[in-house]
């Protein structure tokens, strides 16, 4: 006996077409390229950043993205590629969609605390155990103010983050005032060289040093300086105030690697002279050539139009 039913369609439905893709098919699709590791990678395995358009493989963006979170230079991260014509940023939940929950927890963290820096109407609490948010008087924030925690109490002045002053000029390079936890009276009073927290001497940022050599680099405002007499070390690239002075011998690093580093830096310039030196007899032979071919260009210029 035979059975009659509805034909069986010899043509799949358009998903199910798509779902099962031959492979001859698939190897057909382009490869995209990344502009970090200058790698070909499919489709599927490359993220575009909404902003610009850029396109950079997962991989490589995850990677760009921790790096700058974990050193903490950037709040904005900006598009990877330094010739992006719409200079994009990438959004919050982009970040999100990258990193860890903890890698996230505190890129957050950062921004909150830049824009608290540049928020003139709020401060840090200076005190160590703390580090609490405090608002200042909008109509006095140009001179210096009392300013009360409002979790640890403590008062202090709004200018130079020392204990409240009336009536006295702030002072400059004052030593650390800690508030100990504990303590809801009693304040200690660091020595210069062994406070573990001190001031950049440019934009007076925080600064925390818990090991490492004596040559520290604000985050903030990039000026270098030294931890123990706050002189700065912008100009001094083969660190010579560690050789004499109240700071000699205590960068931190052996004489082997200062003399090292010394001949390097001498090295680089020195290369950058031979270079130099020997390019000169060209480059004085080539100005005749480039004159001439430019005075002739200008007076191809001047010439009128063959009638």
């Amino acid at each position: 006996m035979v059975l009659q039913g509805s034909p069986v369609p010899d043509i799949m439905t358009t998903d199910q077409s798509a779902r099962y893709r031959p492979t001859w098919d698939l190897a057909l699709d382009p490869l995209m390229s990344c502009k970090l590791c200058l790698g070909d990678f499919p489709r599927e395995q490359m993220t575009t950043i909404s902003q610009c358009q850029c396109v950079f493989c997962s991989l490589c963006l995850q990677q760009y993205v921790e790096l700058l979170i974990k050193e903490g230079l950037e709040t904005t991260i900006s598009c990877p590629d330094s010739a992006c014509p719409k200079q994009g940023h990438l959004l919050e939940n982009e970040i999100e969609c990258m990193v860890a929950a903890g890698s996230m927890q505190r890129y957050r963290r950062l921004q909150f605390e830049r824009e608290v820096l540049l928020d003139p109407c709020r401060t840090w609490c200076p005190s160590s155990s703390c580090q609490a948010v405090c608002q200042l008087k909008e109509g006095e924030v140009a001179l210096p103010q009392l300013v009360q925690c409002t979790v640890c109490r403590l008062e202090f002045c709004s200018a130079c983050q020392a204990s409240w002053h009336k009536g006295q000029a702030c002072q400059d390079n004052m030593p650390i005032i800690t508030f100990l936890p504990g303590e809801t009276s009693s304040f200690y009073k660091s020595d210069d060289e062994d406070a573990p927290i001190k001031c950049c001497p440019k934009c007076k940022v925080y600064i925390e040093r818990d090991e490492g050599c004596a040559q520290m680099m604000c985050k903030n405002c990039k000026h270098a300086f030294c931890w123990y007499c706050l002189e700065s070390l912008d100009d001094d690239f083969l660190l010579i105030h560690y050789d004499k002075g109240p700071c000699r011998n205590k960068l931190g690093h052996s004489r082997a690697s200062v003399i090292w580093h010394r001949t390097q830096v001498v090295g680089i310039f020195a290369g950058f002279g031979l270079l130099l030196l020997v390019a000169s007899p060209f480059l004085l032979l080539a100005t005749p050539f480039v004159l001439c071919c430019k005075c002739k260009c200008s007076k191809g210029d001047d010439d009128p139009l063959p009638t």
